[in-house]
């Protein structure tokens, strides 16, 4: 996450907003017949606005003045003649809800689209790409961001739309009713544009600073939430305090000046358009009065002034929205950026199937599930396939990597694991403990040389099939919403009751579970808080994910690895001694027979 005050908002915009807009509407095209009826809607909308207003014109020159003038008290004319200038309204209020309320349901569903779209990326994303940005930024991408396009998908782009048909209707209305005040009105108009378009031009960039400032808030508010313990360990509450409000006063900058250039704007609009409307009612009047009603009439001059607030009323609709429009766009170039993030790759080729050995030692595939497992070997030069039996010998040959290209955490490493070997990695923090079975899995690819499972190029090993050999328990440990038995069966879904409690049992997790309340059925993350044990929830999960339990946990055909920091040969003894005998205490002094200390 960049740091503090590196988030700034001056002078940026989106680097390409056209392209991001129209990437944008491709998720409407789904609703295309909907987005259809909705535009006549708002045609509808516009022509009844502007007939209405236009129709003050004739309810004045024809039966207002000459009632007044000849004292006639008939008012059934007038009667019908307001009564059809309600069902034009009323035309318009029913469009106008038509519209409204179908964009309601458009919205939701783009950004359900969205939202499943921007995570189904996340899930192919490879691990580097959550190595450099901060959890909090990439969750603001599904809330603050995706709450832009909310607003701007259901009100934004329909309120634009509207208002500029509603500027077409009335702009021939108006020269319709008077060219000659058209013409004057277009002088105060352009002075509306132009101020318009410079506050609004001010603003943008401020609003996308705003919504980036706030993702980097985000960021640094969850990694101080994750790592408080970190935090207070070392007496950092102060350190953290001051980056913080760096972050905070960032965002605080951008959405002040953001919102003070935007707030500006509908007041200066609105007094300019004071300015035009006593501007026209004067030189109307003149028109009225020197041409004896011949260049403009009395009920004319009234529609004309009505329309002419009409059409400055779009144009502060339009200046208010693209405000809105820009922060939206912001938000959507950092949704598009994750989803066009390069996805993990997995060219492997070679599968994990279940299998069965002959007495000689032959392996066939089978589909019934035997206990033993092959690596299924199309050989791509003469399309033979091979099988071999899954023993679990790993072996790194010359093994460079690095995080990134210019930086090289392990050089030249080269070890063997065969199986049935227990091997512990023993070193201080950043040491490569950790790294090493994050290659072995393929979390990470490594830049030169070659590791081999079972004697195959784990590159050649299709990634879902070697994770799905390997019993991993990771340094950190997550519970997932749901109960115990929902975080036990995470890594094998369709396990039964019975084989989760099985696993419980062998991870020596059966016993404080079932002292809960709830047992099994409690909430995962209560448990843990309750009683601590959360590691072994971790492992209870990728035990049950192991078909065959006891060969996993007692059985000596898998090679067992540790990692973590020790210094010294006596505190690991200390270590290993605690943590086998909480999961696998039927073999307390598994530390005396270990293999390997590397």
């Amino acid at each position: 996450m960049p740091g503090p005050g590196q988030m700034r908002g001056d002078g940026r915009k989106a680097a390409n907003p056209g392209k991001t807009l129209l990437r944008l509407l491709s998720y409407m095209k789904n609703y295309t017949p909907l987005l259809v009826f909705v535009f006549l809607c708002i045609i509808a909308t516009s022509v009844a606005q502007a007939q209405g207003s236009r129709a003050l014109g004739p309810l004045v020159d024809e039966y207002i003045l000459p009632m007044v003038a000849t004292g006639s008290t008939d008012f059934g004319a007038l009667k019908a003649y307001l009564v059809k200038l309600a069902c034009i309204f009323a035309f318009g209020v029913v469009g106008t809800f038509l519209f409204n309320y179908l964009m309601v349901g458009v919205t939701q569903g783009v950004q359900k689209t969205i939202r499943d779209d921007l995570f189904a990326k996340m899930q192919r994303l490879p691990l580097r790409y959550f190595d450099s940005h901060a959890a909090g930024d990439i969750m603001s991408r599904y809330t603050s961001d995706i709450d832009t396009l909310r607003q701007v998908i259901s009100q934004s782009i329909p309120q634009c739309v509207s208002s500029v048909v509603t500027l077409v209707v009335v702009l021939w209305n108006l020269i319709d009713t008077s060219w000659i005040l058209t013409i004057v009105m277009c002088f105060t108009v352009g002075l509306i544009i132009y101020v318009t378009k410079v506050l609004a031009g001010k603003s943008a960039g401020f609003f996308i600073g705003q919504q980036r400032a706030l993702g980097a808030v985000n960021g640094y508010i969850e990694e101080m939430i994750s790592g408080q313990k970190v935090v207070k360990i070392f007496n950092h509450e102060e350190v953290c305090k001051e980056d913080f409000d760096k972050l905070n006063e960032e965002l605080r900058v951008n959405a002040y000046s953001a919102g003070k250039f935007s707030n500006m704007l509908g007041p200066i609009n609105n007094n300019l358009g004071y300015v035009q409307y006593a501007v026209l009612a004067v030189v109307g009047g003149l028109l009225c009065v020197k041409s004896n009603n011949s260049l403009l009439t009395l009920g004319n001059l009234m529609a004309f002034m009505v329309l002419s607030r009409s059409f400055n009323m779009p144009i502060s609709q339009i200046s208010n929205q693209i405000n809105a429009i820009v922060m939206a766009l912001a938000g959507a170039e950092r949704i598009f950026a994750l989803m066009d993030e390069e996805p993990e790759r997995d060219e492997g080729y070679v599968t994990l199937v279940n299998a069965h050995v002959d007495a000689d030692g032959t392996v066939h595939e089978c589909p019934e599930h035997t206990g033993h497992w092959a690596w299924k070997h199309p050989h791509q030069g003469d399309g033979s396939v091979t099988y071999t039996e899954l023993k679990g010998d790993i072996t790194m040959e010359h093994v460079d990597f690095g995080y990134v290209p210019e930086k090289t955490v392990l050089h030249d490493v080269t070890l063997y694991a065969h199986p049935g070997q227990k091997i512990a990695f023993v070193g201080a923090t950043g040491a490569g403990k950790t790294t090493i079975t994050n290659l072995i899995n393929r979390f990470y690819d490594i830049a030169d040389g070659k590791i081999r499972y079972d004697g195959i190029n784990v590159n050649k090993i299709a990634k879902p099939d070697l994770r799905h050999s390997l019993g991993i328990v990771l340094q950190e440990t997550n519970l997932f919403t749901g109960t115990v038995m929902e975080n036990i069966r995470y890594g094998k879904l369709d396990a039964t009751d019975e084989e989760c409690i099985r696993a419980a049992k062998l991870a020596n997790a059966d016993g404080f579970i079932t002292r809960l309340p709830d047992g099994y059925c409690k909430v995962a993350v209560a448990a843990w808080k309750a009683l601590g044990d959360r590691e072994l929830f971790e492992i209870e999960g990728r035990l049950v994910f192991t078909d065959d339990l006891e060969s996993y946990m007692e059985g000596g055909d898998r090679t067992a690895f540790c990692a973590d920091e020790f210094d010294s040969h006596a505190a690991f003894e200390k270590w290993l001694l605690n943590a086998v005998a909480e999961w696998c205490r039927n073999d307390p002094l598994m530390v005396d027979s270990l293999d390997q200390y590397l």
